[in-house]
């Protein structure tokens, strides 16, 4: 009888006894590609600081504006900014997301060349964006591009379970996040599956 092959991700992050209890009980993560880089950016934006469920309402109603259909970068250059700011969107989140748009076509960025780029190169090229930073870009990283070994220091969730399961002080917030770098590096070259179940660890309390 074949012997089921356990995925590297596991094997490795199960060196971690802290975290082994997360890797048994909830259920396994696969990573993903995702086409329409633009997109992917902009519904970040919108999301910021909004329920889970008050950011799909708003994208429904983006995705809407164009029929259903994912819009090209100049499409979204070419809404009006009354009719983004209609949907729900603050004023600062249109000026963002217009920004997105245009910056990516002035550069000719698509999605072929920025699958091609590695992490870093991706953070340097996206984060001059105004309304970009680098918790938007590490979500891109991790669920667009598919990237295996991103760390969303800046991710509040990320940082309760944490918190939680390694007894960390949240009070001393450049302390936390010292700790968490260093928690965290052993984790490597896997730690966008850590972060998934630190996520899912969240979910579940």
């Amino acid at each position: 009888m074949a012997t089921k092959t356990i995925p590297a991700h596991i094997e490795h992050l199960s060196k971690d006894k802290k975290l082994l209890p997360l890797l048994q009980t909830l259920e396994p993560y696969e990573l993903k590609k995702r086409k329409n880089i633009c997109l992917r950016l902009c519904a970040s934006i919108m999301s910021q600081q909004l329920s889970t469920r008050v950011a799909e309402v708003i994208f429904k109603r983006f995705l809407a504006l164009y029929g259903g259909d994912e819009p090209t970068p100049q499409q979204i250059v070419d809404t009006p900014f009354d009719k983004l700011r209609a949907i729900g969107l603050s004023n600062a989140k249109v000026g963002y997301v217009q920004n997105v748009a245009r910056y990516l076509l002035e550069h000719k960025a698509d999605d072929k060349m920025l699958y091609k780029m590695s992490d870093e190169d991706v953070i340097a090229f996206l984060t001059p964006i105004k309304g970009v930073g680098r918790w938007t870009v590490d979500m891109l990283l991790m669920f667009t591009l598919g990237r295996e070994d991103v760390f969303a220091v800046d991710d509040l969730g990320i940082q309760q379970s944490m918190a939680k399961i390694y007894k960390l002080d949240i009070t001393d917030k450049k302390d936390l996040r010292k700790k968490m770098l260093k928690l965290s590096a052993k984790w490597s070259p896997y730690r966008t599956y850590a972060c998934f179940y630190l996520w899912k660890y969240k979910d579940t309390k």
